[in-house]
């Protein structure tokens, strides 16, 4: 199953490879990671997809927990959530396929951000259910290029990750 967890770490050097490190050395695979300052320039959050049993989940948790940068651990799929990630993706578009590429952009919500005579660039942000539906719904030949960051993910209502 998968697992969204966010962190909140302290904001130094080494302190990302060695959750990183962590993850590896147990054998446990991350599908995204992403990581930035937060409010509090001492503190950086981390959002760490990966899948696992919720008892290997459960093993995470507790080895983050046990870091010594780390100051507190969330397994946000546990509750209530809010999950968004963001797709560039370059496509051909060229003749008939202008028309169909910005169409199917302004379909998915996603906005051109480049155009060249030969290809336009599209943003589009949400789920990666969302993001997977899209590239499933244009020619997968149109497709020059895909860069993904993803996912982030923030507890919904009074649901809050702070110290």
């Amino acid at each position: 199953m998968k697992h969204i967890i966010a962190l909140l770490l302290e904001n130094e050097p080494g302190a990302l490879s060695r959750v990183v490190a962590l993850f590896s050395a147990r054998g446990y695979n991350i599908e995204s990671l992403t990581v930035a300052p937060t409010e509090d320039a001492s503190l950086s959050r981390m959002t760490i997809v990966t899948t696992g049993s919720d008892e290997v989940i459960e093993q995470i948790t507790k080895h983050l927990n046990r870091l010594i940068e780390v100051v507190k651990v969330v397994d946000l799929t546990e509750g209530s959530f809010t999950e968004r990630e963001l797709m560039l993706v370059k496509v051909r578009a060229v003749g008939k396929e202008r028309d169909e590429m910005s169409r199917m952009a302004d379909i998915f919500r996603g906005r051109i951000i480049d155009v060249t005579d030969k290809s336009y660039t599209i943003e589009l942000t949400g789920d990666g259910a969302k993001l997977d539906a899209f590239l499933v719904a244009i020619d997968r030949d149109a497709i020059l290029e895909t860069v993904r960051t993803g996912a982030s993910g923030i507890g919904r209502g009074e649901r809050i990750l702070r110290v």
